[in-house]
C-alpha cells in the first residue's frame, strides 16, 4: 500500500463505515474487509487515529480495525500474517507519544498495545517497559496518565500468561519495577489525600485516578510476580500498608460526599485495595499467613464493630466479609485429623484463627450477622409492597443479588457456624428462646428479628440437627405463627413456611405430612403473593423429598393443583411464572397417572404461555420440562397434546431455528417422551423426525438421546418408519463411524469387549432373522476383499468362536448359539470345519440358559416368555410405558424368549445327521472334544 494515495482512500472508507447509511455502510465495511491482509494497511490505520484532528468516530473506527488485525494476523504463523518489518515500524509507531485527548479511544489504544506485549514482550519489543517508566516520570500530566494507563493494561496482560516459561519472564519484569510501582503507588496517594485536606478537587480527582491505576500495576505485580512473595520485604511491606491506606481512604470518605467528583472512584479504590488482599489470599494461602491476624481484626473491626459505624459502604462489607469467610473455610488453614502429620504452617494459622476466634468474638459477629445483618432493610420492605414477585425471586437466588450484601452475609454467617457451632449454637437458641409465642404485629422490630433469627435457624438446620426437635417446635410453635392473619404478619408467615422448606429434608417425621399439606393448602390462599410464591417453592421441596409418600398427597392433590395452577396464571415476571413451573413439574412427576383428573386447565394454558413466552427461551425450557412431566403423567392420553405438542417438538429440534440454541436439549428430551407414550404412529408424529438428520450431523452430546428417539420410532412402528427414513439413517450412521476421532478410536478400543459383543450380537440378529440378506452380505464383501465366500464364512465363524467371552449377557450368549445353528444342516465343507466350535458355543450357552424346573425336576430353558403379563405396582413405582408394553410384546416373538436353545439344539443336529447319515455325522461329532459331548448329551436327555 503506497502511503500517501492509501491515506486517503482508507480515511474515506473509515468515514464511510461511521454513517447511518447502508447504501454506504456496507460496501465500506466490505472495501476494509478486503484491505485487512494487504501490506502497510495497519500503517495507515496507525497514523489516522494518532491524527487528532480526524474525527473521533473514524479514529475509533480505525483503532477497533487495528486491534481485531493484531487477533488475526500479528502472529508469525498466522495466514496473511504480518511482515516482521511492518511490525517493527508500527511498534515503534504505538509508543512515540501518549498524549491522546479522548478517553475512551487512549483506552482502546493502551488495550491493543497490551495484546502486542502479550506477543511480543519482551523479546521483539524490550524497549516497552523503558519507555513507559520513562513516560510515568514525566511531568506532563495527560502523558503521564496515558503511558500510566498502558502500562496497566501491558501488565495486566502479561499477568494473565500461564506458561510456565511466560511466569518466569513476569516474575523476571515485576523483580525489576516493584520499587518503582510502588514509590509511584505512594507518591500519588499522598498526593490524594493530601489535596483531600486542601480541598482541592480537580487535581484530588486527577491524583485518585493515578493511584487507582499504579494500585491495579501494583496487584498484577504482587499476586502474580513472585513465587515466594513472603521472602520479599518490599511485597510484605505493601501489603502491610494497604491496611493503614485502607483506614486513610476510609477515614478521607468522611469528607467526601455523595456529591464529590472523587466519591465513586474513591469507592473503587478502597475495593481494589480488598482485592489485592483477596487475591493474595486465594494465589499463596502460606504466604499470607503473617496477614491473617491483622486481616482479621481489619474486617471484623469495620464491620462487626462501631468502628465501621459512618465509614462503611455494602460493597466495603461484602468484600470484608469475603476476606473473614475465606481465611475462616481455607484448607490451608486447618491441621489434619491426626495433628503429626500437619504441616507447620496449617498449625501455626490454626492458632492464629484460634487466638483470635474467642468465645466473645465470636458471640458477637453470630449476634451482629443475626441481629444486624440478617434484618430485612427499608428498601427490601418497599420492594415487598411495589414488586412482590421481584421480591421473591431475588429472596430466592435472583443474579441481581449475587455480588450483594444479603448473600455474602448468609453464606458468612453458614461458614463460621460450621466451623464454630459448639459456640454459636447456644448463642442462637437463647435467641429462639426469647422469640416464643407470636410476635406482637403492633411492633415491627420484634417481626424483623423474628424473620432474622429464623432465618438463621433455617439456615444452619443440619449444624442444628441435634439441637433443635423440629417436629415439637413446628407443633409447639410455628403452626401457631402460621395461624396469624393479620396483614403485617404475614412477614412471619413467608419466613415460617420457607423455614418448614429448609428443614423439611434434616428432621421431619413422616406422620405429620398431612398436616403439612394442610398448611401449604392454607397458605396457598394466602393475601400475599411472596407467601405463596414461598409457599409454592416449600411444596416443591416437599415432594422432592426422598420421604414424600404419594398416598399422603393424593388427598390434597386437587386442590393444591388448582391453586398453583391460579398462581402460574396471576404471576406475570418470566421468573416467576419458570418458578411455579418448576413447582407443577415436580408434583406432576411424583404423582405420576394419579395427575390426570386435574390437569385439563394447564393443558388448556400451555399452548398460550407457550406464544406469549417467544421472547423468553428459559421460560420456554421450563414449559417444556413441564410438558415432559405431563406427558409422563397421561401417558398414551398424551396423543390429545399432538395438535400444541409436536409443534413446539417440531421447533425446539429444528437447528435451522435460532431457538434452538436454548431448547434443543429439553425438546429432545420432551420428543423421546412423547414416542415413548404414543398409543400409534402417526403422520405428523413421523413427519418431525425430518429435522434428525441435521441432528446427527452436528454429533453434539444429545448423540444419545438421538439415538434412544430412533430407537423408539422402530418400537413404535418399524415399518412405517424404515420405509420413510432406513436409507438416510444408515447414510448418517456411516458418516458417524468415519467422524470418530483418532481420541474416539482410543476410547473405543479401552471398551473392545463391549464393541464386540453388540458387532457380535448384530451379526446374530442378521444372520439368524435374515439368512438371505447375510449370505448377499457375504457374496459383497468377498467381492470388495477379494476373498472366497468360504473363506471368508470361516474366518468370520472363527472370529465368533474366540471371541465368546467377550459376550457377557446371558441372552446376547444364546443369541449367537441360535444364530451359528442356523447355519445348519450344511454339506458345505467350511460349516462342517467349524462345526467343533459351534457345538462348545452351544453348550456353553446351555449352561448359561438351563435351570432346574421346580415342578418336574427337568431342565428347561429359563429365557422361555410365553405370555406378558402386566406388572402389580405399588403406588409410588412408575406404570409401565407404552413402550414398555411395546418391549415386552416384541421380547415375545424374540426367538431369544421363544425358541427352546435345547430343542433347537437338538433339531438341527438331528438334521444334520439326516444330511449326511449316521456315519457322516458320527464321523462329525468325533472332532468335538468327549467331555463337550458328554455335558451336551446330559442337555440333549429325554428329547
Amino acid at each position: 500500500m503506497d502511503m500517501e494515495s492509501a491515506s486517503s482512500v482508507v480515511l474515506q472508507a473509515l468515514t464511510q463505515a461511521t454513517s447511518q447509511d447502508t447504501a454506504l455502510l456496507k460496501p465500506a465495511e466490505e472495501q476494509l474487509r478486503q484491505w485487512e491482509t494487504q501490506p502497510g494497511f495497519y500503517s495507515v490505520l496507525l497514523n489516522i487515529f494518532n491524527n487528532h484532528m480526524l474525527d473521533v468516530n473514524v479514529r475509533w473506527l480505525a483503532v477497533l480495525y487495528f486491534k481485531n488485525g493484531i487477533d488475526r494476523y500479528w502472529r508469525r504463523v498466522a495466514p496473511n500474517a504480518l511482515s516482521e518489518e511492518e511490525k517493527t515500524s508500527l511498534r515503534a509507531g504505538l509508543i512515540t507519544n501518549f498524549n491522546e485527548p479522548v478517553n475512551q479511544i487512549a483506552t482502546q489504544i493502551a488495550v491493543l498495545i497490551a495484546k502486542v506485549a502479550r506477543l511480543d514482550c519482551p523479546r521483539q519489543w524490550p524497549e516497552l517497559i523503558p519507555i513507559l517508566l520513562e513516560s510515568v516520570k514525566g511531568q506532563d500530566g495527560l502523558q503521564q496518565h496515558r503511558a500510566l494507563l498502558t502500562f496497566y493494561h501491558v501488565t495486566k496482560t502479561l499477568a494473565s500468561k500461564r506458561l510456565a516459561q511466560d511466569k518466569r519472564l513476569f516474575q523476571d519484569l515485576a523483580s525489576g519495577i516493584y520499587s518503582f510501582a510502588c514509590s509511584l503507588w505512594s507518591h500519588h496517594t499522598d498526593c490524594f489525600l493530601q489535596q483531600v485536606q486542601a480541598v482541592d478537587q480537580t487535581h484530588a480527582l486527577s491524583s485518585l485516578e493515578r493511584t487507582l491505576l499504579s494500585l491495579k500495576v501494583l496487584r498484577k505485580l504482587t499476586v502474580h510476580g513472585f513465587q515466594e512473595p513472603q521472602q520479599n520485604m518490599e511485597v510484605m511491606g505493601f501489603l502491610n500498608a494497604v491496611f493503614e491506606r485502607l483506614k486513610q481512604f476510609l477515614e478521607c470518605s468522611r469528607q467526601v460526599g455523595p456529591e464529590n467528583p472523587c466519591r465513586e472512584k474513591l469507592e473503587k479504590t478502597i475495593i481494589l485495595y480488598t482485592k489485592v488482599l483477596l487475591d493474595f489470599l486465594e494465589v499463596h494461602p502460606c504466604a499470607f499467613i503473617p496477614l491473617i491476624q491483622r486481616s482479621l481484626e481489619f474486617a471484623v473491626g469495620y464491620v462487626f464493630t462501631p468502628a465501621g459505624e459512618g465509614l462503611v459502604f455494602e460493597r466495603f462489607t461484602v468484600q470484608c466479609m469475603n476476606l473473614i469467610k475465606t481465611i475462616v473455610k481455607n484448607e490451608a488453614y486447618k491441621p489434619c485429623k491426626n495433628i503429626e502429620d500437619s504441616k507447620p504452617e496449617s498449625l501455626e494459622a490454626h492458632k492464629i484463627k484460634t487466638a483470635f476466634f474467642t468465645h466473645p468474638t465470636l458471640t458477637e459477629i453470630g449476634r451482629r450477622l443475626v441481629s444486624h445483618y440478617f434484618l430485612l432493610t427499608e428498601e427490601e420492605l418497599a420492594m415487598w409492597e411495589e414488586d412482590p414477585e421481584g421480591f421473591a425471586v431475588e429472596e430466592t437466588g435472583g443474579d441481581s443479588w449475587k455480588y450483594s450484601l444479603r448473600p455474602c452475609t448468609e453464606v458468612l454467617f453458614l461458614d463460621i457456624f460450621h466451623n464454630y457451632s459448639q459456640t454459636l449454637t447456644p448463642v442462637l437458641l437463647e435467641m429462639v428462646l426469647n422469640l416464643q409465642g407470636p410476635s406482637n404485629v403492633e411492633d415491627p422490630v420484634q417481626l424483623l428479628m423474628k424473620d432474622a433469627v429464623y432465618n438463621a435457624v433455617g439456615l444452619a438446620a443440619y449444624e442444628l440437627f441435634d439441637n433443635i426437635d423440629f417436629d415439637q417446635w413446628f407443633n409447639n410453635q410455628l403452626l401457631g405463627e402460621l395461624q396469624v392473619s393479620h396483614h403485617r404478619y404475614k412477614l412471619i408467615r413467608r419466613r415460617v413456611i420457607w423455614l418448614i422448606g429448609q428443614w423439611i429434608s434434616v428432621k421431619f417425621k413422616s406422620e405429620l405430612r398431612p398436616l403439612l399439606y394442610e398448611v401449604i393448602l392454607n397458605l396457598m390462599q394466602d393475601p400475599d403473593l411472596v407467601v405463596r410464591i414461598e409457599t409454592a417453592t416449600t411444596l416443591k421441596l416437599t415432594v422432592d423429598d426422598f420421604e414424600f409418600r404419594t398416598e399422603q398427597f393424593l388427598p390434597y392433590l386437587e386442590s393444591i393443583f388448582s391453586l398453583l395452577f391460579q398462581l402460574l396464571q396471576q404471576v406475570t415476571e418470566c421468573d416467576t411464572k419458570m418458578q411455579v413451573l418448576h413447582v407443577i413439574s415436580c408434583v406432576i412427576e411424583r404423582v405420576n397417572i394419579q395427575i390426570r383428573p386435574y390437569v385439563g386447565c394447564l393443558v388448556q394454558y400451555l399452548p398460550l404461555l407457550w406464544k406469549q413466552s417467544e421472547e423468553h427461551n428459559m421460560l420456554r425450557c421450563a414449559i417444556l420440562t413441564t410438558l415432559v412431566h405431563l406427558v409422563q403423567g397421561l401417558g398414551a392420553e398424551s396423543k390429545n397434546l399432538y395438535l400444541f405438542l409436536l409443534p413446539v417438538i417440531q421447533l425446539s429440534t429444528d437447528v435451522s431455528q435460532p431457538p434452538h440454541v436454548y431448547l434443543l436439549e429439553d425438546g429432545l428430551e420432551l420428543w423421546l417422551v412423547t414416542l415413548e407414550n404414543s398409543p400409534a404412529i402417526t403422520p405428523e408424529l413421523l413427519r418431525i423426525f425430518q429435522n434428525m438428520s441435521a441432528l446427527l450431523e452436528m454429533s453434539s452430546e444429545n448423540l444419545r438421546t438421538c439415538f434412544q428417539i430412533v430407537n423408539a420410532y422402530i418400537y413404535l412402528s418399524a415399518t412405517d418408519f424404515l420405509q420413510n427414513y432406513a436409507e438416510g439413517l444408515c447414510r448418517s450412521f456411516c458418516n458417524l463411524l468415519k467422524d470418530i476421532t483418532n481420541e474416539g478410536q482410543v476410547q473405543v478400543l479401552k471398551r473392545y469387549p463391549v464393541v464386540m459383543s453388540t458387532y457380535l450380537g448384530i451379526m446374530g440378529r442378521v444372520l439368524l432373522q435374515n439368512a438371505s440378506f447375510f449370505s448377499s452380505l457375504l457374496t459383497q464383501m468377498a467381492s470388495e476383499y477379494n476373498q472366497e465366500i468360504g473363506q471368508l464364512l470361516g474366518g468370520v465363524i472363527e472370529m465368533w468362536v474366540d471371541r465368546m467371552d467377550n459376550i457377557t449377557q446371558p441372552e446376547r450368549r444364546k443369541l449367537s448359539s441360535l444364530a451359528l445353528l442356523s447355519l445348519l444342516p450344511s454339506d458345505n465343507s467350511v460349516v462342517q470345519e467349524k462345526f467343533c466350535g459351534i457345538i462348545n458355543i452351544c453348550v456353553e450357552a446351555l449352561h448359561d440358559v438351563m435351570t432346574e424346573d421346580s415342578d418336574t425336576g427337568t431342565l428347561k430353558d429359563c429365557m422361555l416368555m410365553s405370555h406378558f403379563e402386566e406388572p402389580k405396582l405399588t403406588d409410588d413405582e412408575e406404570p409401565p410405558t407404552e413402550q414398555d408394553k411395546r418391549k415386552k410384546l416384541l421380547a415375545l416373538e424374540d426367538p431369544v424368549h421363544s425358541v427352546s436353545l435345547q430343542q433347537y439344539v437338538y433339531e438341527k443336529l438331528k438334521a444334520q445327521q439326516a444330511l449326511m447319515g449316521d456315519q457322516g455325522f458320527g464321523a462329525l461329532m468325533e472332532t468335538v472334544d468327549t467331555e463337550i459331548v458328554r455335558q451336551l448329551q446330559e442337555f440333549l436327555q429325554g428329547l
